[in-house]
């Protein structure tokens, strides 16, 4: 998306918005299918990303499966138009309820627990096939916050449980027909990931009714000219190859999956904010924009770089500003970054905010989340609209207009 698009879509929706570019989901799903050369793969997007409906039913479209890992990503799944059999439930510490509930939709299980697997072998049997998920204690880079398949992740079962699983497995007559892994975000050595891979081979000898395999995905993107990121192709080829050696170990063909979600959206995402004030202080030159961390929290959360750019003024002559929000906390998208020459009403774009920007958004300080809008073909489509303070205050109750029972709870009760 150029500036000059990016300002046509501030101008008519206002900021901060969000956009999304359907074009670059559509190239990033087809890049990383054809990077598994003459193997078939088959992709379940990440929607935790970014859930909005319209970037579902691109995906789906696509030809891509969910993963979803709440019961209402579920929900949201099934709405989009993904059959059950699409879609598939990986929770992590929720009410055996909720497993129960998604049994009930009839969508993949995915258990990381032992606990909760035996659990589940106690209710379902043989009769509900699912997945297990192993931690193979692999840091594959990245974050702390987003590195996942480490020792001390709260994730998967310890690969070194195999035994235990077993005999859960034994006991209970379960039908596993998956297994999954996933190490995190941001993989940036692909031999790493490989041996992941190999533990998942030797775990999968163990479970003769295997139907598929999935590795996850935590493919880094670019933020910034020069940056590494994950060699998707020699990964895929590798993999692709390795993987085919395996069903021939195993005796047939299992189908290969894979969860991206940042790798699909984060690119496709620009974050439109105005400039508020520019205020110099004894040391830094700030520019103060009319969002904050409520719309985008990576930065001050994994201390993400996002590139930012006056799209205003984009060949103008740069000058160095730190980019702060408007919320009451330490609220920088950015320290020191050469933008160009910028003044009050001037609109930024935060680039690289396709995932994990809108969902993980909030209405912190009472601040109203911001709008979405799908650039499809060229054209620019409102797909949500921004929040009003009805919004917040809908499902609040006052009690001095209430007229609801209240029932006393006593401090001797």
């Amino acid at each position: 998306m150029n500036s000059k698009l990016l300002e046509s879509v501030a101008s008519k929706f206002g900021t901060p918005v969000y956009v999304y570019d359907e074009a670059k989901i559509i190239s990033q799903y087809n890049r990383l299918k054809n990077a598994f050369g003459s193997q078939e793969v088959k992709l379940h997007y990440a929607m935790k990303a970014l859930s909005n409906i319209n970037v579902l039913k691109t995906l789906k479209n696509q030809g891509a499966g969910l993963d979803a890992v709440s019961i209402e990503e579920v929900h949201l799944g099934l709405r989009a138009g993904f059959e059950a059999s699409e879609i598939m439930y990986t929770p992590n510490g929720v009410a055996f309820s909720e497993i129960e509930e998604a049994v009930a939709l009839g969508v993949i299980i995915n258990i990381d627990n032992l606990s909760v697997l035996e659990h589940f072998g106690m209710v379902f049997g043989s009769l509900v096939p699912v997945c297990i998920r192993l931690n193979p204690h692999i840091m594959a880079g990245g974050h702390a916050n987003i590195s996942v398949g480490h020792i001390d992740s709260k994730f998967g079962i310890s690969i070194h449980q195999l035994r235990h699983i077993q005999r859960i497995v034994d006991h209970y007559k379960l039908h596993i027909v998956g297994l999954h892994m996933h190490t995190g975000s941001d993989i940036v050595d692909a031999d790493v990931f490989l041996q992941g891979a190999d533990l998942l081979y030797e775990a999968a000898t163990h479970f003769p009714e295997l139907e598929f395999m999935d590795f996850g995905s935590g493919f880094k993107v670019a933020y910034k000219e020069g940056d590494f990121v994950t060699p998707i192709e020699e990964i895929g080829l590798k993999i692709g190859e390795s993987f085919k050696n395996f069903c021939k170990e195993y005796g047939r063909e299992l189908e290969l999956w894979f969860e991206p979600g940042k790798f699909l959206v984060s690119e496709s995402g620009v974050l439109l904010v105005s400039v508020n004030v520019v205020k110099q202080t004894t040391s830094t030159v700030f520019l103060g924009v009319n969002s904050g961390q409520n719309h985008l929290i990576r930065p001050m959360f994994y201390n993400a770089y996002h590139r930012i750019e006056n799209i205003s003024n984009p060949k103008g002559h740069k000058k160095l500003y730190s980019v702060v929000g408007y919320i009451c906390e330490t609220d920088t998208f950015g320290y020191d970054r050469p933008i160009s020459e910028a003044k009050v009403g001037d609109s930024l774009a935060i680039y690289n905010t396709g995932a994990y920007g809108f969902s993980m958004s909030n209405q912190y300080n009472s601040r109203l989340r911001p709008a979405e809008v799908y650039v499809r073909d060229g054209n620019a489509f409102l797909i949500r609209e921004r929040e009003s303070l009805e919004d917040i205050i809908r499902n609040e109750i006052d009690l001095s207009k209430s007229t609801t029972a209240a029932t006393q709870i006593h401090e001797d009760e």
